[in-house]
């Protein structure tokens, strides 16, 4: 597989309805281009993917090129010039690295550190290159779902890498597709841009205004997101179980539209071929659009699947041996 954008499901990207104007607009600045090397020391190559508030370009580490790396290649994300126009701009891309960075775990993507570019003043953040394909790109393949001991295991590994994030402290807030890697034999949940802290009051990560962005995807929003722009971990709990069920059916469980328009057409939901009963009254309980009858904990989901799990086939899409 060709390297694949980090933000690549622009296909998938929607912007929910805009954020209300607060009192007071935030300030913009004049903008300096995004310079072709970073910092002096970051090449840019070519652009990966471009996402809701920001763009993944393919750069290769000078430092590490003269010191004989024979891999000096790493992503760099930087912020869109619509976002990096304000002056918080750098603040705001700083806060996706602070959430992101205290988080080490095998299924979500590494940071390794946040620079500010002396000339342009645009802040980035490095990363690690990933070069397989987004899932999004993978279900176009098997339109009728994985089969459901590959898509268990992607499934465990998503579960396991979200159980973390909140086991952190952290929401992500925009679980889709498009924002899971397959990776040269490993899976990698990414781009918590929209992220925030589960416990805003006394949780240790950078608090910023991110309420003035309303860039939820609609098909994966809860209910309650679109209506009050609030995470939590029921909107979370939403959006995953919206992503294995289309991992596991093909389809997504509300024909690709948002709860809000679902929820008044009573659409029955059936159950993903091959998977087990078990596993689907769990998740179905995952799927309610009432965050009072959904499960507010990944545990049962995860359990449900752990139950049912047998040796991982990673191996089968990467060509590798178990």
């Amino acid at each position: 597989m060709s390297e694949q954008a980090l933000v690549s499901d622009h296909t998938y990207y929607a912007f929910a309805e805009p954020a209300k104007a607060s009192a007071a607009p935030p300030v913009r600045r004049t903008l300096s281009a995004l310079p072709d090397v970073l910092c002096g020391r970051y090449s840019l190559e070519r652009l990966l993917g471009v996402g809701g508030m920001g763009a993944v370009y393919r750069a290769r580490d000078l430092l590490r090129e003269q010191l004989g790396d024979p891999d000096p290649f790493v992503a760099v994300k930087a912020l869109s010039d619509e976002f990096a126009e304000y002056v918080d701009g750098n603040a705001l891309l700083f806060g996706e690295f602070a959430i992101t960075a205290r988080m080490h775990h095998p299924h979500i993507v590494r940071f390794h550190s946040f620079e500010i570019d002396p000339g342009s003043e645009r802040g980035f953040i490095v990363m690690e290159q990933l070069k397989g394909c987004t899932l999004d790109h993978l279900l176009l393949r098997y339109p009728q779902g994985l089969p459901w001991v590959d898509a268990r295991e992607i499934a465990i590994a998503l579960l396991e890498a979200l159980a973390h994030a909140h086991s952190r402290g952290v929401l992500h807030g925009d679980i889709k597709p498009g924002n899971l890697m397959l990776d040269d034999g490993d899976i990698r949940l990414f781009d918590f841009g929209l992220g925030r802290p589960v416990d805003r009051s006394g949780s240790s990560l950078p608090m910023l205004a991110r309420n003035r962005f309303a860039a939820w995807t609609p098909r994966y929003a809860a209910p309650e997101l679109l209506d009050e722009g609030t995470l939590s971990v029921g909107t979370d709990i939403y959006a995953v179980a919206c992503v294995i069920y289309e991992l596991c059916h093909g389809q997504h469980p509300y024909r690709r539209l948002s709860a809000k328009q679902a929820q008044g057409m009573n659409l029955a939901l059936t159950p993903p071929t091959g998977m087990p009963d078990p596993v689907w009254k769990v998740l179905r309980k995952g799927l309610a659009f009432d965050a009072g009858r959904r499960i507010d904990d990944l545990a049962p989901l995860l359990a449900a699947f752990c139950a049912h799990a047998g040796i991982p086939r990673f191996s089968r899409w990467f060509g590798r041996r178990a």
